[in-house]
């Protein structure tokens, strides 16, 4: 009389199967994510020199030739939309100003340890998390999110 193969054998086989992060992979693993984020992020604002056409605008408004409105003066805020820099541009123009040495800057700002743990939230949804995947090490908050970062998330990056 032959048994039959339990379905609890193959979970038992697909747990050993998957893969498990020591803490130093766990952390190359993160890095390698945020730089593939900031790389992604790196670039200028596309949209940042589009300028709206004057005959879509008049398309909009009603057509009145002996009411024109008069022109606005400029403000300071037409100036810092049309001139503003991106970070690269900020941190250059920084490291070439000579501060005193009691200012701070945004490369020499520093802040102390928190007394506070840091929190852990969801990497799926957000909310307060009190799970760890055994696997990755990524922070859950319910088994519902837990089988979406299993689909989806769980080792995406590690080589």
């Amino acid at each position: 009389m032959a048994s039959k193969p339990s379905s609890h054998s193959a979970r038992i086989k697909e747990n050993q199967a998957r893969r498990v992060l020591d803490t130093a992979a766990r952390q190359r693993r993160a890095r390698k994510a945020l730089e593939n984020l900031e790389q992604d992020n790196n670039h200028e604002d596309p949209h940042a020199d589009l300028v709206m056409s004057k005959k879509a605008l008049s398309l909009f408004q009603e057509d009145s030739p002996e009411k024109r409105p008069k022109r606005k003066a400029r403000t300071m805020e037409y100036y810092k939309q049309r001139f503003r820099k991106n970070i690269d541009q900020l941190l250059d123009e920084e490291a070439n100003y000579d501060y005193e040495k009691d200012s701070v800057g945004y490369l020499s700002a520093q802040v102390p340890e928190s007394a506070t743990p840091p929190r852990s939230l969801c990497a799926v949804c957000g909310f307060p998390s009190g799970y760890c995947c055994i696997t990755c090490g990524t922070k859950y908050c319910c088994l519902r999110c837990l089988e979406v970062h299993q689909d989806t998330r769980c080792l995406k990056w590690t080589a």
